[in-house]
């Protein structure tokens, strides 16, 4: 659920220097935002965020939930499609990854736009009818009931919402049983690079009567 964590404080701590004979330590800004661009541009390139972003369909002034959002790399390209005028809250069950998070918005000035949030392992923690779109991008499978979480999740959703989720392909059977349970519709689904698909769900209108 916490992506890249560990990478990310190796790299956060690696771009500070120790502090010596009793003074201050002395950190290079300039290196800590290399090396989140450096991981940042490999992500990018493994993970296709610009297919994630097209199947959220948001844009800006958009309102989106960024569910076990880690590290921040994929909230980073969340934030600048809803800028400036919209927002991503970015949800955890770990404070401390959220921090990391934060880091990674400041260096790339996006922090104005996001909120992040920590959450319950198995509470959305989402206001309802508030969302265009909630994006859950490797964190399905680790809900104790899926398909109760997808559900609770979805009234979360504006009329028209959707919800997306991205995972390993292996993960993909579980998904979409859960995502059925829930009572969720599938809309399209694609597998942008090899190991992960998108799928991209709603919730279904009720029929009009006919006359």
């Amino acid at each position: 659920m916490l992506r890249a964590v560990l990478v990310c404080l190796v790299f956060v701590l690696s771009s500070c220097e120790k502090k010596q004979g009793g003074g201050e330590a002395v950190g290079s800004g300039s290196a800590v935002v290399d090396e989140y661009e450096h991981e940042q541009a490999r992500f990018d390139a493994e993970r296709r965020p610009d297919k994630v972003i097209e199947a959220l369909a948001i844009r800006p002034g958009s309102r989106v939930a960024d569910v076990g959002a880690g590290s921040g790399l994929l909230t980073v390209h969340l934030a600048r499609a809803v800028a400036p005028n919209g927002k991503v809250v970015a949800t955890d069950v770990d404070g401390t990854v959220l921090g990391l998070l934060a880091q990674r918005l400041k260096a790339a000035k996006l922090d104005g736009v996001v909120e992040t949030r920590v959450v319950g392992a198995d509470t959305p923690g989402l206001e309802p009818a508030s969302y265009d779109a909630i994006l859950l991008a490797e964190v399905d499978h680790y809900f104790t009931d899926p398909a109760a979480w997808l559900r609770e999740a979805s009234k979360a959703l504006k009329p028209g919402g959707r919800i997306v989720i991205s995972n390993r392909i292996y993960h993909r059977a579980q998904t979409m049983a859960s995502a059925k349970k829930a009572g969720l519709e599938l809309l399209s689904e694609s597998t942008p690079v090899t190991t992960h698909f998108i799928a991209v769900f709603v919730v279904p209108q009720p029929s009009e009567p006919k006359k």
